[in-house]
């Protein structure tokens, strides 16, 4: 059900056309075979997957309701929207809300005031995403110089899609050894559809093209080519970047590109997007890892394909957050006010599905959303004592410049890591061993590109700045979504004396709670202080030593 409602806003004595975009998920199971290959009761809205994507104009207003016929709780999470002054929007299950209860709905209002670009939404409620419910979001931009940058915009999106719910085999791979794992690979959906029904998309010559790609992906990466054109890449998760030419992008579970291509003159040739799917950490199975799919760019209907020499992945340009600049210019945050370390840890390692950690305790959710905690705990907010330490909870002072220094020092293990509230600057990458030959790599232009999710690779680290500007409570953790769900998160308590004054967090999402039975004011435990008795022990993870410098 998708809905307009004009209303006309006002702004520095010019009126202006924005529109209130109102659409409704129905979400329910359906049982349903997307690849071809497996039926399993996967989860869709309004009786359908894929999910059609959604169109928004910047400033738009983008109510999104979601009506819960499922037999557990449910969120909806748009990835990428920073949800400013609203972070009980943010939709993180037990972390800024308890979930809409079944049987019950919520409408999520998402503002588009400050961005563009492209974004997905997907829910963040145990492994409802992966299991089918997420959609493509393109927020339309208005700068009339980049929309004269091109003339047609295309959207491609890439989804991992299980042979089964992903619930079942995480349980089953927690208990299995590594060496007795059988890989089940997922098949590979590219607009929805199996990757080898892939709908042509046609060019005219001259024109050019936005092509916006989306890894809706949770376990896999994705690399995309278009041999015989040039990639101008103007986009990296929702900012616009300057020009960067590219042959090739490569997307970690979570990231978005936006580049643009430019149609030749001649009909004389079609061509093949070439879309790679692959997992460093998965050993090479011929035809299951890596796997390749081509979408076909038909310049005329009875034309031939045109064929290139096969290429080492070494010897294409990929794009590189690195080396990209944004088109805003801003600066380098600096001076840093605080210094954050954060090493992935790992526990039961000879297991398929190993427990993880960002920090000294693997991740878990307690019985109190943090953001509610936050926000009822007066002057206690600002002390770590209120937040159950399997939260990984950092408080950050508002309007602070924060480093965060990620390490993975797995040497086979590839991770993205992503940011809700925020999207970081990305200054330096490098080795977690120094005497690796893996280089140190700093941003290369005058500002540092920005980004929300980010590929954090075997024996790396990666040095990313924030500024503490958005206050709220703010979920950090691992896209692949098995490892999200073994402990691998954090989280930034943002300003909460600020948000205690600016906040008002709506009565449905407290009512939520207390419906599903949890509590909704005092520390994680629903208590006062630091007493957190009824909550689980934490699980302490060893491994390299983290730290906290700086207010």
């Amino acid at each position: 059900m998708l809905a307009f409602t004009l209303l006309i806003l006002f702004a520095g004595g010019l009126q202006a056309l924005a529109a209130r975009v109102q659409v409704t998920w129905d979400v329910g199971y359906l049982n349903i075979s997307r690849d071809g290959i497996s039926t399993w009761r996967a989860i869709g809205a309004n009786g359908q997957l894929p999910i059609p994507p959604i169109y928004v104009t910047q400033g738009d207003v983008l109510e999104l309701t979601a009506i819960n016929h499922l037999d557990k709780p449910v969120t909806l999470h748009t990835h990428g929207l920073f949800q400013r002054n609203s972070s009980y929007y943010d939709g993180a299950g037990m972390v800024t809300e308890c979930g809409i209860p079944p049987g019950a709905q919520f409408t999520y209002i998402i503002e588009t005031r400050d961005q563009t670009g492209t974004y997905w939404i997907h829910s963040h409620y145990g492994m409802e995403g992966i299991d089918g419910l997420r959609a493509a979001l393109v927020i339309r931009d208005q700068d009339p110089q980049l929309l004269d940058e091109y003339d047609e915009d295309v959207l491609l999106t890439l989804e991992d899609w299980a042979q089964a719910p992903l619930n079942s085999m995480v349980d089953m791979l927690k208990i299995t050894p590594l060496v007795n794992l059988i890989p089940n690979h997922p098949s590979v959906l590219i607009n929805g559809i199996n990757a080898n029904l892939s709908q042509p998309i046609r060019f005219t010559p001259g024109r050019r093209y936005r092509l916006r790609v989306v890894s809706m992906s949770f376990t896999y990466w994705f690399k995309v080519r278009l041999p015989g054109h040039t990639m101008q890449v103007i986009e990296a998760d929702g900012i616009s970047s300057c020009p960067s030419a590219a042959d090739g992008l490569d997307l970690g579970p979570g990231q978005r590109y936006s580049a643009i291509v430019t149609a030749h003159e001649s009909l004389e040739y079609n061509y093949a997007l070439n879309v790679t799917f692959y997992s460093d950490f998965i050993p090479r199975i011929p035809g299951l890892t890596p796997r390749y799919h081509q979408v076909p760019i038909v310049y005329h209907d009875d034309a031939p394909v045109k064929t290139f020499p096969l290429i080492e992945d070494h010897e294409v340009k990929w794009a590189d957050e690195l080396a990209m600049e944004p088109r805003d210019e801003q600066m380098l945050l600096e001076p840093v006010d605080q210094r954050i370390v954060r090493n992935i840890k790992v526990l039961n390692k000879e297991m398929a599905l190993p427990i993880h950690a960002f920090g000294d305790y693997a991740y878990a959710s307690v019985p109190v959303p943090p953001l509610l905690t936050a926000l009822t705990t007066g002057n206690m907010a600002l002390s770590p004592s209120v937040y159950a330490p399997q939260l990984n909870a950092i408080i950050l002072q508002h309007n602070h410049v924060v480093e965060l220094e990620l390490r993975n020092p797995d040497p086979l293990i590839v991770h993205t890591y992503h940011s809700h509230g925020h999207a970081f600057q990305v200054v330096e990458s490098g080795p977690v061993n120094k005497s690796s030959s893996i280089p140190v790599k700093q941003f290369k232009g005058r500002q540092p590109m920005r980004r929300d999710t980010i590929t954090l690779a075997a024996n790396q680290y990666v040095r990313l700045r924030i500024k503490a500007d958005n206050p709220g409570v703010w979920f950090q953790h691992c896209h692949q979504e098995q490892h999200n769900y073994s402990g691998l998160a954090f989280m930034f308590i943002e300003a909460p004396d600020v948000m205690q004054r600016t906040l008002r967090v709506p009565q449905e999402v407290v009512n939520f709670c207390r419906m599903l039975g949890h509590p909704t004011h005092g520390n994680s435990a629903g208590r006062i202080g630091s007493d957190m008795t009824g909550i689980k022990p934490p699980l302490k993870i060893l491994g390299l030593t983290d730290s906290i410098s700086g207010s």
